[in-house]
């Protein structure tokens, strides 16, 4: 059935700026933009109250939890290997693609080890045919450089991209917090900042090798943000992604033992914060995922050290990220490239972008739309958001997935 979208402010690739358009589907797919539809039959939906974006893409999640994915805009979703069992079977990986079906797309990462465990090469090459669009190392680094070389080659020869955590874990240890004076003074284990750059730089260093795609999911520091820069410079394959909480909150927020803000990679400091939003308007980082990880109270409530990181972000993601484009860092068309079409081009799909012969996922949001985040009130499967009581702006109102509203 052909659709006309019609009267709203579309988010289109290549513009600096919302335009006034139609947009015309059919079945699935985006078929024309501009003009009005001469078709007879096409069925009128009109947005002219909303700003028409491309769905978001998250890459990164830690569980498909599709009410806080509807409520965020989020139309796909990258699940992370972390599960249980881990994601390191092709079996696993087909039945982990059917979740969410057809109003959710999931994209398994295919584990990069065994079991997570740093030592063996999974399956990669079946994994792909299951369905895996990358390859990821889950909460860890891989420290053996030599396993990490031929993971790296054998990924680059299936052309599949590959994720990963950067934490060095011989300095990173069992650490909580980041190095510094917040950590001193609330006797935490921590460990220092340069854990991250540490472990950047030898996987800068391996991609150098073998001109392998590689994302860096989460980099949070002045120092990790600078080799990703001038790798960048030097023309090798390399993207990077953070989180909206490493962005807009530092390690004081960890001040009061809260364990809501006990995330992986720890908070950083001041600096490194403001070196992260120095790199969102320099074009360094290219994706904002929310790293969706929702954890209930038996592993939030309990000490700090003992608690388990991670945050249920999927909700708050377009709100928080939004504070961007009003803070005059980012127009929000390219909010949108770091929400949508970056994460689509690193999967390979054909999504994240407003464009003919792309899939029709939209989301109508209503940027200025004021909203207070609210533990209680959190569709997701647990509260856990540092983010408790803040007032945002911008709501999605409407989803439409493959072209049908959900």
């Amino acid at each position: 059935m052909r659709q006309e979208f019609s009267s709203a402010q579309v988010i289109l690739p290549s513009e600096q700026k919302t335009v006034a358009a139609n947009i015309i589907t059919d079945g699935d797919k985006i078929v024309e933009l501009g003009d009005k539809s001469d078709s007879q039959d096409a069925r009128s939906v009109d947005c002219s109250d909303y700003v028409l974006a491309p769905g978001i893409i998250d890459l990164g999640v830690f569980a498909i939890d599709k009410p806080a994915f509807h409520f965020g805009g989020i139309t796909r979703a990258a699940l992370m290997p972390d599960q249980t069992p881990v994601l390191d079977l092709p079996a696993m990986v087909k039945h982990n693609a059917a979740e969410g079906k057809p109003d959710l797309w999931s994209h398994p990462l295919a584990s990069a080890t065994k079991g997570l465990d740093g030592l063996e090469l999974a399956e990669i090459g079946l994994m792909k045919q299951a369905g895996a669009r990358a390859v990821a190392t889950g909460r860890h680094w891989i420290s053996d450089s030599g396993v990490m070389l031929k993971l790296l080659q054998y990924c680059a020869s299936l052309e599949l991209p590959v994720i990963v955590h950067s934490e060095d874990s011989g300095l990173a240890g069992n650490a909580v917090a980041t190095a510094g004076e917040t950590a001193t003074r609330l006797g935490l284990s921590s460990a220092p900042a340069a854990a991250e750059a540490l472990s950047i730089a030898r996987d800068i260093a391996l991609v150098r090798e073998c001109s392998a795609p590689i994302h860096f999911r989460q980099v949070t520091t002045a120092s990790g943000l600078d080799l990703v820069r001038k790798a960048k410079v030097e023309g090798l394959p390399v993207t990077c992604g953070i989180t909206p909480a490493h962005l807009f909150l530092s390690d004081i927020a960890i001040s009061d033992f809260r364990t809501f803000a006990r995330l992986s990679p720890p908070l950083r400091c001041e600096d490194d914060r403001q070196a992260c939003l120095a790199a969102i308007k320099d074009g360094t980082i290219d994706v904002i995922s929310s790293g969706h990880d929702p954890r209930g109270a038996e592993d939030k409530r309990l000490p700090f050290a003992e608690a388990e990181p991670g945050m249920a972000g999927a909700e708050s993601l377009l709100a928080l990220s939004l504070n961007l484009v009003r803070d005059g860092l980012i127009t929000l068309n390219r909010l949108f490239d770091l929400l949508s079409a970056n994460p689509g081009k690193i999967l390979g799909v054909s999504a994240g972008q407003i464009k003919p012969g792309y899939d029709a996922d939209f989301i109508c949001i209503e940027p200025d739309a004021a909203w207070q985040i609210d533990t209680r009130k959190m569709t997701a499967a647990a509260g856990n958001t540092p983010f408790d009581k803040l007032p945002v702006q911008g709501r999605v109102r409407a989803i439409y997935k493959g072209g049908k509203a959900l």
